[in-house]
């Protein structure tokens, strides 16, 4: 999704709560702003639908809840509240609030020419304060590519990198898919189209 600012007047937490509620539209909320969601591409709206349905029927049966990018992400120990492009919470907390949950474990962003700069850099800091987010995935939506940051035991980040024909690793859900699985079908950029 890509977030355009609105212009709307500044809100505490509480009003934006109460305001967007009454929006036909959805809007994040970062540090008192409000900004309106907007649509993606073709290739967006595609990949984000088939991570989630990967994810949601990975984890049937489980506690686990998958979210797409209508289930609003309060950011920890902050008062922001974001829509990623899928996320999943195996947090019992994220069970007793309605409007949003706050400890997914797992969050993906597919990537924009207009959102990329903003996903890898100030969207990923907000995140990185949730305590149990172990998988932060950013995917490309013009080629083959997909970024995971990955939380390590020892608190650390680590970057990998996917490419065609690699096998995405998400540990936090316990999942391993081939990234061409997520792209098939879709127009890409002539330089990311597998080689044989």
């Amino acid at each position: 999704m890509i977030a355009v600012n609105d212009n709307a007047p500044r809100l505490t937490p509480e009003q934006y709560l109460v305001w967007e509620e009454t929006r036909p539209e959805k809007y994040e909320y970062i540090d008192g702003e409000v900004y309106a969601m907007s649509g993606g591409s073709v290739n967006h709206g595609r990949i984000a639908i088939r991570l989630t349905t990967l994810f949601d029927t990975h984890l049937e049966g489980s506690d686990c809840i998958t979210g797409n990018s209508d289930i609003k992400v309060k950011i920890a120990e902050a008062q922001n509240y974001t829509y990623p492009d899928a996320s999943v919470t195996c947090d019992e907390r994220d069970r007793t609030t309605p409007q949003y949950i706050t400890y997914p474990c797992l969050v993906v962003e597919v990537l924009s020419e207009g959102t990329e700069a903003y996903d890898r850099g100030g969207k990923f800091r907000l995140y990185r304060q949730n305590p149990v987010l172990q998988d932060y995935l950013l995917v490309s939506s013009t080629k083959i590519e997909m970024d995971l940051y990955h939380k390590t035991e020892a608190d650390d980040w680590v970057i990998i990198n996917y490419q065609p024909g690699d096998t995405i690793e998400l540990q936090s859900i316990g999942l391993s898919f081939a990234i061409e699985h997520v792209y098939r079908g879709l127009i890409l950029t002539p330089d990311s189209q597998p080689t044989m």
